[in-house]
């Protein structure tokens, strides 16, 4: 499991080298990047902080995912995760971030 930036998606915000456990991102020329793909550990911590979805996090076959990619957007109160199959086919699950802690 790994992450990809899409640099035409990043704003270079920085949220995602700050959490990052391993060190493993930084900011060169306003826009994030990876050092080592192959050194990410697939925590995830990244992908929860980028409110653009420019972060992709490559689901690996162990866990079902043959090819699908998961990203997270924020919109307003709104952070939409989106599951992408290999075939293109997509699934969302919308969680309002103001509601999702309620008892």
């Amino acid at each position: 499991m790994s992450i990809r930036i899409n640099s035409a998606s990043c704003v270079g915000c920085g949220k995602c080298a700050e959490v990052c456990p391993g060190n493993l991102i930084r900011i060169s020329d306003r826009k994030a990047e990876i050092k080592r793909e192959k050194d990410c550990w697939g925590c995830t911590s990244c992908l929860k902080e980028c409110k653009t979805g420019a972060i992709l996090f490559f689901l690996g076959a162990d866990i079902g995912g043959r090819g699908s990619v998961l990203s997270v957007k924020e919109e307003g109160e709104n952070r939409i995760w989106t599951v992408t199959a290999g075939d293109g086919t997509k699934k969302t699950i919308t969680v309002n971030t103001k509601e999702s802690n309620r008892y």
